[in-house]
């Protein structure tokens, strides 16, 4: 460890313009250790314990050519107004007191009387507010710092100044403490002290500073030195966040619907998976006009990806009505994506980024920089009036979870409601929460609510189609009979009618009515429908709308069935079926034996004295629609079941 200095008593005094006295007297300011010469003991006082300006005033008398200064002292610096009352106090007591002993004989016992006078405040009760005692050894050195000058400034007292610190710490010992307060795995002040004073301990220190010393040192450097304290405990993100000052935009310079923020937020509550049926986080990609402050767009989506930040904005460009000139986006792999970008040789292969087909210019915020992005509010805003709102809210991490998802917490897992909303029904909540949320006075305007500036927008023509087209998320199935399966449900257009083969479908989880269905190479197929489901006894406990669905879907086989036998006939034409019909006949004629008809033999009519057994009311109709009927009992039934819902449906199904 450095040696450290200590001075003697002459050196300090001659440093200080004082009595050696006046040293002695003022023992207790310093750190001291006892000495012994001639005359018998005193002591030496630690260098790094005396004021820091006497330190400096030291080293340049020593060293001519010591221009380091140990710590910062400004040539020019202010002085507050509690000092400059306290010294200017200090001046009129001082010239009260030398006024007064001009023309005393026995000056002992008057600066006795007059002390003793002040320091009951029966003298100058003013003065004593604002200073306190005073002993004769204080005005004889406020006299001797005055000399023969009247300016109040030399006794403004030290201890008033800010600007640099106090500190008995050696340079050692603050390079110890230092190292391990300004750690980056942020030590606390007490840990830091603690650990710095066993240090010390451990290499034979004679004196170890008390914590208090330590703790006014941290908050010192801490106060005068925040930059490197925050650099160094915290990272440059939040140096860039907290200390270095923002750059404030002009919003008037933009119009509404010109740019657009975009980012992702994993949402804090849980929704249902709607590929699983389990409760999951999903990502909600926003669009956020810079202008009014509005989310004009967003998806949820299981994860974030080029997909669903297409159809983010998508959904943007369809509720604003107009496409963005520019669009302000995150740092993110998935916004760099190249299906999403494009590349530097698209050209080559016919293949440009999305945003430069509608003619948008992308400008991406800086890693790590959060208040450049002022979607950012925008998901604090909604995390705290809305999400926290929500049943299935968990939270954003494990230290703020709710306390119904801690260990133990019987009482709230009791009085919890078990609520966890499917994707659509997150939607609608969304939408109705910002409803309220536009129904506010606009950040950038408050003169007016965020709708009324949404609503201003000059709206174009956009075509849906071509959104669709280039934005929707997209997944590959395989067509079935039944048509595609899609989150438990199956889609259908009489387009896919025949086709048994791998497509690429295209879809947005606001409308899951339909999907777009496009083959493997990119050519539109059709808009597949989402099929209802029929009621099983529509005939007989349906409603008219049940009946009616069931006709329909009826008459639609019918028709795919005719359509194929037809596509069939004229793929197989007439005459070629005769010709192939009279060369089969031939070889039959060759190779196989001769046919033995069978006659058949055909059944007696309808005698009403020997009636035959019907299992079924059909197998009746049958017989006498292929036999008449020959007597009133079999005209009147026959009336009868002609008007039956049996009948409605055996002639749908055979007519």
């Amino acid at each position: 460890m450095n040696e450290e200095k200590y001075i003697t008593i002459v050196e300090l005094a001659e440093l200080k313009g004082v009595s050696t006295r006046a040293i002695r007297l003022s023992k207790g300011k310093y750190q001291t250790k006892d000495v012994v010469v001639k005359g018998g003991k005193s002591f030496k006082i630690l260098l790094s314990s005396i004021e820091p300006e006497m330190q400096e005033k030291y080293y340049s008398k020593i060293i001519p050519s010591y221009n380091k200064k140990l710590l910062p002292i400004p040539i020019d610096f202010h002085k507050p107004d509690k000092a400059k009352t306290i010294a200017l106090a200090r001046l009129d007591l001082l010239n009260l007191w030398k006024n007064q002993r001009k023309n005393q004989q026995n000056k002992t016992q008057f600066d006795t009387d007059f002390l003793s006078a002040y320091n009951a405040q029966v003298l100058y009760p003013g003065i004593y507010a604002k200073l306190g005692k005073v002993s004769i050894g204080t005005l004889q050195r406020w006299k001797r710092v005055l000399g023969n000058s009247n300016n109040y400034e030399l006794l403004i007292p030290n201890y008033h100044y800010e600007d640099y610190s106090r500190t008995c710490l050696t340079e050692y010992e603050k390079q110890i403490f230092l190292k391990l307060l300004l750690h980056s795995n942020k030590f606390s002040i007490g840990k830091a002290i603690s650990l710095t004073q066993y240090v010390l301990k451990n290499q034979g220190a004679e004196y170890i500073p008390a914590p208090p010393t330590f703790r006014r040192f941290a908050n010192w450097y801490k106060a005068n030195y925040f930059d490197k304290w925050t650099l160094l405990r915290d990272g440059e993100k939040t140096l860039k966040e907290e200390v270095i000052p923002h750059i404030k935009r002009d919003i008037s310079k933009i119009e509404v619907g010109e740019v657009l923020v975009a980012d992702g937020k994993r949402l804090n509550f849980q929704v249902i998976n709607p590929f699983t049926g389990k409760p999951c986080r999903a990502t909600l990609i926003g669009f956020l006009d810079w202008k009014s402050t509005a989310l004009v767009g967003y998806e949820i989506m299981l994860e974030e990806n080029t997909q669903n930040i297409a159809s983010g904005l998508r959904n943007a460009i369809l509720n604003l009505g107009k496409i963005p000139k520019f669009v302000y986006l995150d740092n993110g792999k998935a916004f760099r994506g190249k299906y999403f970008m494009g590349r530097a040789d698209f050209n080559e292969v016919g293949l440009k980024g999305i945003y430069e087909k509608l003619g948008i210019t992308t400008v991406f915020a800086n890693p790590y920089n959060a208040r450049a992005k002022v979607i950012e509010r925008f998901f604090l805003e909604m995390q705290e009036s809305f999400e926290k709102l929500l049943p299935s809210y968990i939270g954003t991490s494990i230290e703020n979870k709710p306390a119904r998802l801690r260990r133990n917490e019987k009482f709230h897992s009791e009085i919890h409601t078990e609520f966890t909303p499917t994707i659509q029904q997150t939607i609608q909540m969304i939408n109705s929460w910002l409803e309220y949320k536009n129904s506010l006075p606009c950040p950038n305007d408050r003169t007016r609510s965020i709708k009324k500036i949404l609503d201003s927008i000059e709206r174009q023509e956009i075509n849906p189609r071509e959104l669709d087209d280039l934005m929707m998320a997209q997944e590959i199935k395989t067509i079935t009979s039944q048509g595609i399966r899609f989150l438990k449900a199956y889609y259908y257009n009489d387009a896919l009618y025949g086709l048994r083969q791998k497509v690429i479908i295209k879809y947005s989880l606001f409308d899951l009515s339909y999907i777009n269905v496009y083959t493997t190479s990119g050519k539109f197929l059709c808009r597949a429908d989402r099929i209802t489901l029929t009621h099983p006894l529509a005939h007989y406990t349906g409603e008219i709308k049940d009946i009616e669905d069931y006709k329909q879907k009826i008459q639609k086989q019918k028709q795919l069935k005719n359509r194929t036998i037809k596509a069939c006939k004229e793929f197989l034409n007439i005459k070629d079926l005769e010709i192939l019909k009279c060369e089969i006949d031939e070889a039959e004629e060759i190779y196989l034996p001769p046919k033995i008809e069978v006659k058949k033999e055909k059944p007696e009519k309808y005698n009403p004295a020997v009636k035959p057994l019907f299992k079924t009311s059909r197998e009746r109709y049958e017989y006498l629609m292929e036999y008449g009927c020959t007597s009133n009992d079999d005209r009147v039934w026959l009336a009868s079941y002609k008007e039956s819902k049996e009948f409605e449906e055996y002639e749908t199904d055979f007519c």
